[in-house]
């Protein structure tokens, strides 16, 4: 088992001033080449990996993985944020619905949300019972096991966010009409139970933060600051090269031979 130093930072312990817009986009932009580097290096090599991302709601996951995202092929770097699940998958084996997402060679598959759910949201909203929540805790060890040694690189990170700043990313989400789709009934439910999802993140590190799957968390009470970091940290636990490709450059073309068609198209109109 990972060593169980579980006491989770929050943005007291280190007061810092946020970043400034101008020096996380220098870092970002980066960070992003190397991200590309890994993407190139992934797809050479076959390599599988799997990156699950966990936390209260409004802790920034969503943003993390588009900072992530952003500047990658979707055909590489695919994102999995699967629904509730349907009447016939909650009568199958718990593991099943995620199995058919799991990165193939050449993938790197990030999960908004995962298997986890059983250890969170559905534990502490009565979605399933106390004896479902132990068994999940006690196989899902070995599933991943089985994950790496398949040879699936498996990284889970929890974003941890402080009362005060999740409160405050919540209320903005109900003003801010660019932000209302993120903001459902079930999060209405689940601010008022603060301790009881403390209590479900500390049974599920203490069950499932093992040596060959451990968790690392990650304070977002910036939100800047979290992305750099955990992109950093991620391009840490992957090893690997740059593939050198060659130089490009665009050749001459000519233009002007072909005549305009004479087609009465569409335009929209330019208001701005």
């Amino acid at each position: 088992m990972a060593s169980k130093n579980h006491r989770v930072k929050t943005v007291d312990d280190a007061t810092k001033t946020p970043l400034k817009t101008k020096e996380y986009e220098k870092e970002l932009r980066r960070l992003h080449v190397e991200l590309v580097k890994l993407q190139q290096w992934v797809v050479s090599k076959g390599l599988k990996v799997c990156i699950v991302f966990e936390g209260r709601d409004g802790a920034g996951k969503g943003g993390t993985i588009k900072a992530i995202t952003e500047r990658v092929s979707p055909r590489v770097f695919r994102v999995v944020a699967l629904p509730a699940p349907t009447d016939k998958e909650k009568s199958q084996l718990y593991f099943q619905r995620y199995v058919p997402h799991l990165p193939s060679a050449g993938e790197i598959v990030i999960f908004d949300r995962s298997w986890y759910n059983r250890a969170g949201v559905e534990r502490v909203m009565g979605f399933c019972t106390e004896e479902q929540v132990e068994k999940f805790l006690d196989g899902t060890p070995v599933m991943e096991k089985a994950m790496v040694d398949a040879g699936t690189i498996l990284l889970k990170y929890w974003l941890e966010v402080t009362p005060k700043e999740q409160e405050r990313r919540l209320r903005d989400r109900i003003n801010d009409g660019r932000k209302t789709w993120k903001l459902s009934p079930m999060d209405i439910k689940s601010f008022t139970m603060w301790d009881e999802y403390t209590a479900a993140r500390d049974a599920m590190f203490k069950a499932t933060d093992t040596a060959w799957a451990p968790w690392f968390v990650a304070r977002s009470e910036d939100k800047k600051r979290v992305r750099l970091n955990i992109i950093s940290h991620l391009l840490s636990q992957i090893p690997y090269k740059d593939l050198h490709t060659e130089t490009m450059d665009l050749p001459k073309r000519k233009i002007g031979k072909a005549k305009p068609a004479k087609y009465p198209f569409r335009y929209i109109d330019e208001k701005f």
